[in-house]
């Protein structure tokens, strides 16, 4: 046999050395999970479309007249949900992922990996979206293996092109949903209707997103789980042995064998084999390739596709189903669950202090934003009658209907005078002015540099936003001492 006629190894062993998808040789085996078909199974189809229902609706729904989640970058205005925040509040964003991450820290210490079978993009695009589209074009998991194995014929030509070209149509429609997130409906409408070259950054943007989500779901797909994701990783931290995860009962299923009925002087008696009878089909449907019975792995993202395998076999062969099933460590081990345990009182507590804090900070968050700035130039400016310091103060609406605010100035010596914002400042809604601010101190009055609070009120007086601000000027000994200088030829 030719060396150019012998393929690299079929199916690699599950094995807890090295992942399957690698074979030995260093090649990539590409997965072709088989379908599954169960309660798990029908539940987890009807999550994730809820999901995809929901994730590209968002850009469609009005609250409060703008977009359910609508992160409008070139206007500097993120909304959520009604909520609206300026550039200005992404400080909030710390407390918002830090309290995300305690209560993801919390869930995965009770539940296990249930966000990445249940609710991460990547698991509910790549199994409700792409690889349905792919079964029903090229057909079941031996049909895809077979395929594969096939010489490059005008039929897989075919079906191998429309699954691709399938895939490219998906990825652009997702990637244009997701786009609005940014640009809202109406305008990605627009762009899409007009010359690629009057809107040539959302042109490259959309082009090179879905390729990588064409290269990610096509080719990269459960890599993406396995090798980039740190939360695979995290799990070990995470999770304890009395965390839910999926499991293989290894006391009920031991030792693995067919089942038989042995024939002895006393008459005929069941084998003395566990449940499991060896048959992989836990393995032929797990979309990361690995055998669930060799113990809880990095790679398991909790699809319950074993369970639903598994329980199939059973109620065939007559046996109790759950010989794979959601339980913890301690629970497969015959030994009791504690679910209030020091992890997760550590973990609640955090949570709740992230909450807290996250809560607080949102509450801060005001319907105007003012930022205040010095004026490129000297630090200060003085005169034969006077010392100034010269400011911008940006006013922002984050509303959406107009309002008026009223700029005023606190905790400043007698005889100050502020000159540019003696008028309340009119805002349309969502918008903003850049007003000039000049701090004048008479020279006779100065005493050196002061500290002072710029303040912004709406006119009904429902918030206050306050600045604090330094005046700077020159020394008072040596403005003395050049106010005698000039004095002195006067004088005689």
């Amino acid at each position: 046999m030719s060396s150019a006629s012998v393929r690299p190894s079929a199916s690699p062993a599950p094995s807890l050395d090295s992942v399957t998808t690698i074979r030995s040789d260093g090649s990539r085996f590409f997965l072709h999970p088989a379908d599954s078909a169960g309660r798990f199974t029908l539940l987890r189809r009807v999550t994730g479309w809820g999901l995809i229902v929901f994730y590209l609706s968002l850009p469609w729904i009005k609250i409060g007249g703008f977009p359910a989640v609508f992160l409008d970058a070139a206007s500097r205005r993120f909304h959520f949900f009604g909520w609206t925040a300026a550039a200005q509040d992404m400080w909030l964003l710390f407390f918002v992922l830090s309290g995300t991450g305690f209560l993801l820290f919390f869930l995965t210490a009770l539940l296990g990996r249930v966000w990445c079978g249940w609710a991460c993009p990547q698991t509910v695009f790549l199994e409700q979206v792409y690889r349905r589209l792919e079964r029903w074009i090229e057909g079941d998991a031996m049909a895809r293996r077979k395929l594969d194995a096939a010489r490059w014929t005008a039929a897989k030509v075919v079906r191998r092109g429309a699954k691709h070209a399938g895939f490219a149509v998906l990825s652009l429609v997702i990637t244009h949903l997701f786009l609005a997130y940014f640009v809202s409906v109406p305008a990605l409408w627009s762009m899409m209707r007009a010359a690629p070259g009057e809107h040539g950054g959302a042109f490259l943007f959309v082009f090179v997103f879905a390729g990588i989500l064409y290269f990610n779901f096509a080719w990269f797909r459960e890599q993406l789980c396995i090798v980039l994701c740190p939360y695979g990783r995290l799990q070990s931290v995470l999770i304890d042995d009395d965390s839910l995860v999926i499991g293989y009962d290894t006391r009920r299923g031991e030792p693995r064998g067919k089942y038989r009925r042995e024939v002895t002087r006393a008459g005929s008696r069941d084998a003395t084999v566990g449940d499991c009878v060896d048959c992989h089909r836990c393995v032929a449907v797990c979309p990361t390739g690995i055998d669930i019975r060799q113990g809880l792995q990095i790679e398991c993202i909790g699809c319950t596709a074993c369970i639903d395998a598994c329980d199939e076999i059973m109620a065939r062969l007559k046996r109790p189903a759950g010989l794979i099933r959601y339980d913890s460590l301690n629970g497969l081990g015959g030994r009791p669950t504690r679910w209030v345990r020091p992890r997760t009182i550590a973990y609640a507590v955090l949570l709740l202090i992230g909450g807290s804090a996250a809560a607080w900070a949102v509450s801060t968050v005001r319907p105007a934003a003012v930022g205040l700035t010095r004026m490129v130039g000297s630090a200060y400016f003085f005169d034969g009658a006077t010392v100034r310091n010269q400011f911008f103060v940006r006013l922002v609406n984050k509303q959406d209907t107009p309002q008026q605010l009223l700029v005023q100035l606190r905790d400043v010596p007698a005889g100050v005078v502020a000159a540019g914002l003696d008028a309340p400042v009119a805002l349309a809604g969502m918008g903003e002015e850049v007003r000039p601010l000049v701090v004048v101190v008479p020279r006779s009055r100065y005493a050196g540099a002061f500290h002072f609070t710029v303040v912004v009120r709406d006119e009904a007086g429902t918030f206050e936003l306050t600045r604090d601000a330094e005046f700077l000027g020159p020394d008072p000994g040596l403005l003395r001492e050049d106010e005698e200088a000039h004095e002195g030829p006067n004088r005689k």
